[in-house]
């Protein structure tokens, strides 16, 4: 229960605040005219806000599981008043998430020395950019940091993640253009191991186009990284575009079918009205979001807190 009570720095709020602003908007907006006219809760309110929840992204099986928690309450209390609704919307929200796996209150587990994190994800999404959030706020925290580029395939990926290490000031181990990811890989812990870092990341490539493939090529990168570090890696963390909406829920789908997936990140959130993607994949994947991109400062890739996610998403502009 302790992630729900993690205390959110004044700063940290206001940025999700507006990195939610967008998907608030839209769904209030949506929510006057659901209600425009009744005085209580009845079928066709809640038909409404089905269409709302869903057109706002949090998905058609997540959306059935929070209408039948509202309705439940409205046969219980008998009378439930339109004004009552975003509370009780709030509420169920919040205890769908609750009830989710979550990350915890550490960005890692100190017990793990090197910590290894594999980052997955299409390209587009904001992988390399989330890596070097993560690399800042690892370094910033005193943590020693190494970067892995076993992108391989992308020389745009690699240069990306060089520039990433040169503006942290974190070391970066790389190889040749077409070389062997898992090749990059080992040579990265390796290199963690001889430094005594504390942080491995991993970069991927972003391939979906032949599943297998990329299922082979993951298992080979944890293969040889076992090698060196026979636990490793410790997180497998999938990196979705927030603002593509059903579009990342079948991301989801294939990159947890391909590897053991163990926490998520969302990005984009701030561009979008699709917020409610968050709420969604929480809970249809049963990973926890561990990471939410709500800007492009360093600082704007938060630790995801359920409660405050709510409360920024449901509060009125």
């Amino acid at each position: 229960m302790s992630w729900f009570k993690n205390i959110f720095k004044k700063e940290e709020k206001e940025t999700l605040d507006k990195g939610l602003e967008k998907s608030s908007q839209g769904f209030f907006e949506k929510m006057t005219k659901a209600v425009v006219g009744k005085s209580k809760v009845d079928d066709e309110v809640l038909d409404n806000l089905e269409e709302i929840l869903i057109a706002s992204d949090v998905g058609a099986s997540t959306t059935i599981k929070i209408i039948e928690r509202i309705e439940e309450r409205v046969a219980r209390d008998k009378y439930v008043s339109v004004t009552e609704l975003d509370k009780i919307l709030r509420e169920e929200i919040s205890g769908l998430l609750l009830e989710n796996p979550h990350a915890g209150t550490g960005n890692i587990d100190a017990s793990k020395k090197p910590y290894v994190i594999m980052v997955v994800g299409v390209n587009g999404v904001g992988k390399t950019t989330t890596i070097g959030k993560l690399a800042h706020q690892f370094s910033s925290e005193g943590k020693k940091v190494v970067l892995g580029a076993a992108d391989t395939f992308r020389a745009a990926a690699v240069d990306q993640l060089v520039i990433w290490s040169e503006r942290v000031g974190v070391p970066i181990v790389k190889q040749e253009m077409g070389s062997d990811p898992a090749s990059v890989a080992f040579d990265t812990v390796q290199s963690a191991v001889a430094q005594n870092a504390d942080v491995v990341i991993i970069d991927t490539a972003g391939r979906l186009h032949n599943k297998i493939n990329l299922m082979n090529e993951l298992s080979k990168i944890k293969r040889v990284m076992q090698k060196v570090i026979p636990d490793a890696p410790h997180e497998i963390l999938l990196v979705l575009d927030g603002s593509t909406g059903q579009n990342a829920f079948e991301q989801a789908k294939q990159f947890t079918a391909a590897t053991e997936v163990n926490a998520l990140a969302v990005t984009k959130l701030d561009g979008t009205a699709k917020g409610g993607v968050v709420i969604g994949i929480s809970d249809q994947f049963q990973i926890p979001v561990k990471y939410i991109g709500v800007g492009e400062k360093m600082q704007d890739l938060q630790l995801f807190n359920g409660t405050e996610f709510v409360d920024s998403f449901f509060k009125k502009r």
